[in-house]
């Protein structure tokens, strides 16, 4: 596996799965821009990286804001050229009832884990495309396929972003475009550090491996779908959740 010569955007690159994204294909070769809204940590993370011997570039970015994400795409083609690899890691969720959630929390949750990876692509996708070839990986979740308990709407977020992956290999196979979903179970992320004890244990015992998964047990997914060794898979979604959900 070598991504020499490639240009990798991963959000959500200033911690958890993202930073451990960004950390593994830079292990690779590839050039990456750590893109986050947390300016500090995603500098950390882009400086870890050089420290170690790889290649990164930290850029701001919230995924949320068209102009942003505009200025983003426009920026890294400039300084880097077309993006070979789109990793959508940014997300954010939160547990509460259904009926106690407003507006502002549905809206918060629908623009960033959903919309947001969609005008990331469609910022990159036309270099892509220009090019005939590409690597989309889009990080979901396992509550996007099976539901989970007061996050009714984030798997609704979820589940979207699951639907665009496959609808969006469709439209893009014949430009030689993969576009594939990782979907993590219980993973050890900065999200998951708020969850209670009580419902981080109860978890423990439910997943096969009674443990939660690891940011880079995740990022080997993501890693293997944007590598050449996937090259005649599109449109699939690969669960990383020590076997807790087994559904098709």
């Amino acid at each position: 596996m070598s991504f020499e010569g490639k240009i990798a955007v991963v959000t959500g690159g200033a911690s958890g799965i993202g930073q451990a994204t960004a950390e593994a294909l830079a292990k690779e070769g590839a050039t990456v821009i750590v893109a986050d809204i947390n300016v500090e940590g995603g500098q950390k993370v882009a400086s870890a990286i050089h420290a170690s011997g790889g290649k990164a570039d930290f850029f701001k970015l919230d995924v949320t804001s068209d102009a942003a994400v505009n200025t983003f795409a426009q920026d890294v083609e400039a300084k880097y050229g077309p993006v070979d690899i789109i990793v959508n890691g940014a997300g954010w969720g939160a547990t509460k009832p259904f009926w106690e959630g407003t507006n502002d929390f549905w809206d918060k949750l629908v623009n960033l884990n959903f919309v947001g990876p969609m005008k990331l692509v469609r910022a990159l996708l036309p270099k892509m495309m220009e090019r005939g070839s590409g690597r989309i990986v889009n990080i979901a979740s396992d509550a996007g396929r099976v539901g989970s308990l007061g996050e009714t709407v984030y798997s609704g977020t979820k589940g979207a972003l699951i639907a665009f992956t496959k609808s969006l290999a469709r439209e893009t196979a014949r430009y030689n475009i993969h576009v594939n979903c990782v979907c993590p179970g219980p993973t050890e992320t900065p999200l998951m550090a708020a969850v209670p004890e009580k419902v981080t244990e109860a978890l423990k015992k439910a997943i096969p491996f009674r443990r939660l998964g690891k940011p880079a047990e995740v990022a080997h997914a993501v890693v293997f779908f944007a590598d050449d060794r996937s090259s005649y898979i599109t449109g699939q979604v690969l669960s990383v959740s020590g076997g807790l959900t087994m559904a098709g």
